[in-house]
C-alpha cells in the first residue's frame, strides 16, 4: 500500500517541528534538499492501518522564492504535490500567519490549517472560532497544542478523511482587479492547453504575472523541454513544457 505523502507548513516559531516529532516520534531522519544546503526532514507514522510520511517544509513566511528556504518550500507542494498539506499556525499570531496560508491555498485544494499553541493564546485571552474560520477559508482548520499532545486525534482523524476523499474543500481563493482577472484568465487558458490539471494554473497565472523567471526555469526542468509561449501583459514570456 502507497504511503500518503503529507506536507508540514508554516512560519518559523509556531510549533511546526514540535509537531513534526510529535507525530513522528523516532521514525524520522535528516539530510540536505537535492542540491541546497537547505535541511530536509521526513519522518513516518501510521494511523487507522494507514501510513503516512511526512515531510517538514522549511519555515518560511511566504511561497515567492525569495529565497532558498522559500524555494523548496514551493517547489515540493507544486512539483511533487503532496496528497495533503498541513499549514501550522501560531494561535497567538493568527493574522501574520494567515499571509502564508492563503498563498498555500492558491496552490493546492488539500490543505488543512492546523492552529498550534492553543494554550498560549487561551491564557492570553485570546478565542478562535475554527468552525467560522473553516467556512470563510472552504478548509478543515483543527486547533492543537503540539507540546502538550491536544488536539493530536482530531488533526489525523481530519487528515485521514481528506486523504481519502471524505471531506471536499473549497480553498478561499483572492480576487483582484478586473485587469488583472482578465489577465489571469487569458494565461490560465493557455496554461491548461499544456499542462491541463497537472499544475494549479490559477497559481502560476499570479506567479508569470508577477515575472517569476526562476518558476519559469523550474517549468523547463520538469516538463521534457517542450516550448509554450504565455503573454503577461503584452509581454512574451517563454516557458518550456
Amino acid at each position: 500500500m502507497r504511503a500518503n505523502t503529507i506536507a508540514l507548513a508554516g512560519n518559523p516559531n509556531t510549533g511546526k517541528s514540535t509537531l513534526f516529532n510529535t507525530l513522528t516520534g523516532l521514525k524520522q531522519h535528516t539530510g540536505n534538499w537535492p542540491g541546497k544546503t537547505v535541511i530536509h526532514a521526513e519522518g513516518s507514522f501510521e494511523y487507522n492501518g494507514e501510513q503516512y510520511v511526512l515531510v517538514d517544509l522549511p519555515g518560511t513566511y511566504s511561497l515567492f522564492s525569495n529565497s532558498t528556504d522559500e524555494e523548496v518550500a514551493r517547489d515540493y507542494i507544486i512539483f511533487d504535490q503532496p496528497d495533503a498539506t498541513i499549514v501550522v499556525l501560531d494561535a497567538t499570531s493568527l493574522e501574520r500567519n494567515l499571509n502564508l496560508a492563503l498563498q498555500v491555498l492558491e496552490m493546492t485544494n488539500n490543505v488543512i490549517i492546523c492552529i498550534n499553541l492553543i494554550d498560549e493564546a487561551e491564557k492570553k485571552g485570546i478565542r478562535i472560532d475554527e468552525k467560522k474560520l473553516s467556512r470563510e477559508l472552504g478548509i478543515p482548520v483543527v486547533k492543537i497544542s503540539a507540546r502538550n499532545k491536544k488536539g493530536i486525534d482530531q488533526l489525523l482523524a481530519t487528515l485521514s478523511d481528506l486523504v481519502n476523499g471524505k471531506i471536499m474543500t473549497t480553498p478561499y481563493r483572492m480576487t483582484y482587479s478586473q485587469e488583472i482577472e482578465d489577465a489571469i484568465t487569458k494565461i490560465e487558458s493557455k496554461l491548461k492547453v499544456y499542462f491541463q490539471d497537472t499544475y494549479p494554473s490559477r497559481w502560476l497565472a499570479l506567479r508569470l504575472l508577477d515575472g517569476d523567471e526562476e518558476l519559469i526555469l523550474k517549468l523547463q526542468h520538469h516538463n521534457n523541454n517542450r516550448q509554450l509561449e504565455v503573454k503577461t501583459h503584452d509581454v512574451p514570456i517563454s516557458v518550456k513544457s
